[in-house]
């Protein structure tokens, strides 16, 4: 089993929230779900900002569409090593995540993202993305800070979503 960074976006995607997203995009990241549920370990942050990300993000009603499935995989697992492991993402004396580059080029980085770039930076693991254009737009300051990221509907925004 391979461990995943799983960005948000991902998850409601795959949850079938946002009906403007391209087949072939929900397609990749329904597999892609499927896929960390049963075969990759899920990184998470130990003080649990990414679990309760996704838990405001995704949509909880029943029948369970595959993001929900997912978080409640997630929800079941937590202290199961097998499925999820948490890391711990220490803090500068700012608030900031001590393993997000302080690099310029990054400065503008959304908020809500950089505990994802920070896991990533002290894993190095790749980030997964769907449809978050930060991640495009910041694609090579993150690699020259060595953080990746595996685009499952490309890096072309303009390809996501239909017009």
């Amino acid at each position: 089993m391979s461990d995943v960074i799983v960005d948000t976006n991902v998850a409601v995607v795959a949850n079938r929230q946002n009906r403007q997203v391209l087949t072939t995009c929900a397609d990749n990241c329904v597999l892609f779900i499927t896929a960390a549920r049963a075969q990759h370990v899920v990184l998470l942050d130990q003080d649990d900002e990414i679990r309760t990300e996704y838990a405001r993000a995704l949509q909880m009603g029943r029948p369970f569409e595959l993001g929900a499935l997912f978080l409640l995989h997630i929800y079941q697992n937590q202290f199961n090593p097998a499925h999820v492991r948490r890391i711990d993402l220490p803090k500068s004396p700012d608030g900031s995540f001590a393993h997000f580059p302080a690099t310029p080029q990054l400065a503008a980085f959304d908020l809500s993202d950089r505990k994802f770039a920070a896991l990533a930076a002290k894993t190095g693991v790749a980030v997964t993305n769907a449809t978050d254009s930060d991640w495009a737009d910041s694609l090579v300051p993150l690699n020259a800070a060595g953080i990746s990221v595996n685009f499952l509907c490309g890096c072309d925004k303009t390809k996501w979503f239909t017009t």
